[in-house]
């Protein structure tokens, strides 16, 4: 059972100006198990209103406690907090307080969420905008009534309105919010009680809960491992992107025991947590180190063997856990039990989750219950007889190209292993372009690049994949296609420009039609080329046609009989 309060939180009212202040001096701080902020520009923006029409906005709970001196972040503010005996650390009001210290500082308008302005003429909190326009007044200068009289000697035409202006100022600095004061030194009872008020507003994700109920003491290493954590330096040492967190999560749980939709309050409490769990004596420290182990180990599977450069190309997300489970148990697969499991990761990929259950959810339990610890070496003939060849399921669909479907995300890939080159060197393009290109992008939007302007292609070939390609890095500038196309331009006449072209998969013939105009004729060719292509990398990656003979490593052989007779 959950520990009790040593006392009854103490209610009491602040008004918005000290609140502010105190957020701004680093006497109010944020614990490392709050999820970061949450709300865009249209949340603040109601807050504000609600405010100066005199609404409620909620009540805040303060934890009190001795804190030590720390750089404090909250939103864009970066603020050298002192020791204090007793700081108010937020369990609830995260969102409102750093909207509230951001949106009313200098500083904190740097991020467009926060830059907003007073309207005097429609009585309002709008954006802030390039424009000068006196009656629109910055929050932070309408805040701060110094400001606000700088602001009337700069504006002369404003003169009349001051006192309009100062009864804002006003209204904002004495509003009134209710806030509790709880004093206690056990933050898993905080943890507890942040857990159980996160049921309104934007609703918590399950990787921020698991985060919350799991982040440790307040004081732990910068360095200690955390989903968030995880999740930035598998992007940062592996260029794959930035993995979601929901689904570091699931692959954190996987490692640990098949179902990772159980209950995540009791992961690590052994007495009262009910389902099967594989280690279930481990800690939670050994638990995310391994567990980041398994996943790097699965995202370097996806690189160096099934062709997946980065999480934009990853067609399921579901298929990643799955494979973090299955590495889990053998980090470093033998060149057969890899390439079997590349058969399987791909057929899974053509096939999707409905070849085993239906849903997502349903068919990682499935998968991961196939994999067991005490019988591992069977796992992988075990996942490739839940998936058919690749000759049942046809191609993916080329003539509905959009950068976050699965089907598109499986062209992608393809076109990947073509080793598309640069329009403007001929250098064929790295991982590391492409992670560099992408960032922390989910889909591959931002290096995919139309050959001809849409509105000259007409409306039914509109979406065809024939009419993209990849455009990386260096590459943006639009100029260096139409010379590669035109043949002009550094690589005018010179065989790499031959090789960039057909790494895009555009040829002699389909280049012809493109330069003479015939753009839906460029389309067709195209579209067929890369239909050509597209079907000899799965059938290369699935190999369908192929046994599925496990390693030799893997096959029990009979012994003689007079060997081990009492067995």
């Amino acid at each position: 059972m959950t520990g009790a309060l040593d006392t009854q939180p103490n209610a009491s009212t602040f008004v918005l100006d000290d609140l502010v202040k105190w957020a701004w001096s680093g006497q109010i701080r944020v614990p490392h198990f709050q999820r970061g902020l949450r709300w865009d520009r249209s949340d603040v923006v109601r807050l504000f209103d609600s405010i100066l029409n005199g609404y409620p906005i909620g009540n805040l709970l303060l934890w009190v406690r001795n804190s030590p001196a720390q750089e404090v972040t909250l939103g864009r503010l970066v603020i050298n907090a002192p020791a204090s005996n007793d700081a108010f650390w937020v369990v609830d009001g995260q969102q409102r307080i750093t909207s509230l210290a951001n949106a009313l500082h200098p500083s904190g308008t740097a991020d467009p969420r926060f830059a907003l302005a007073y309207d005097m003429d429609r009585r309002q909190v709008v954006p802030q905008s390039s424009r000068s326009d006196p009656a629109t007044i910055p929050l932070p200068v309408i805040f701060d009534l110094q400001s606000l009289i700088r602001w009337q000697i700069d504006h002369p035409e404003f003169q009349d309105r001051i006192d309009e202006a100062s009864a804002i100022t006003k209204r904002l600095r004495e509003f009134s919010i209710p806030v509790y004061l709880v004093r206690q030194d056990d933050p898993k009872i905080l943890q507890v009680i942040f857990d159980r008020m996160n049921n309104s507003g934007k609703k918590l994700t399950r990787a921020e809960v698991f985060s919350a109920l799991y982040a440790g003491q307040e004081e732990q290493p910068d360095d200690t491992l955390s989903i968030k954590v995880i999740a930035d330096r598998i992007s940062t040492d592996l260029g794959f992107g930035l993995i979601d967190e929901d689904t570091v999560l699931r692959a954190l749980l996987a490692r640990r025991g098949s179902d990772v939709e159980r209950e995540i309050r009791l992961e690590f409490n052994i007495q009262d947590r009910k389902g099967s769990i594989d280690f279930p004596d481990e800690d939670r420290d050994t638990a995310f180190q391994l567990g980041e182990q398994a996943l790097r180990s699965a995202v370097t599977f996806l690189q160096d063997h099934a062709g997946i450069p980065h999480i934009s190309m990853l067609p399921y997300r579901y298929l990643l856990v799955v494979l973090t489970r299955y590495l889990s148990f053998d980090l470093e697969p033998d060149p057969r039990d890899a390439r079997l499991l590349r058969r399987w990761f791909w057929r899974s990929a053509m096939s999707g989750p409905t070849a085993v259950k239906g849903s997502t959810t349903a068919t990682t339990r499935t998968l991961n219950g196939l994999i067991r610890p005490d019988r591992h070496a069977e796992a992988v003939q075990a996942l490739l007889a839940t998936t058919p060849g690749f000759a049942e399921n046809g191609l993916p669909d080329l003539q509905n190209f959009r950068t976050n479907t699965a089907s598109t995300k499986i062209v992608l890939a393809s076109w990947w292993h073509q080793q598309p080159r640069s329009v403007r060197n001929g250098t064929e393009h790295t991982r590391s372009d492409l992670s560099l290109a992408l960032d922390e992008n989910s889909t591959a939007r931002n290096v995919i690049t139309s050959i001809v302007h849409p509105a000259a292609i007409p409306d039914e070939y509109r979406n065809w994949a024939a009419g993209k390609m990849f455009l990386i890095g260096q590459d943006e500038e639009i100029e260096d296609l139409d010379n590669l196309i035109t043949n002009h331009g550094p690589l005018a006449h010179t065989e790499l420009r031959t090789k960039a072209l057909e790494s895009h998969s555009i040829n002699e013939g389909n280049l012809q039609q493109l330069q003479d105009g015939d753009i839906v004729g460029f389309l067709i060719s195209r579209q067929m080329t890369l239909a050509a292509k597209l079907r000899r990398f799965l059938m290369g990656m699935c190999e369908s046609s192929f046994e599925d003979t496990p390693s030799l490593a893997d096959l029990v052989f009979d012994e003689s009989p007079d060997e081990h007779a009492d067995s």
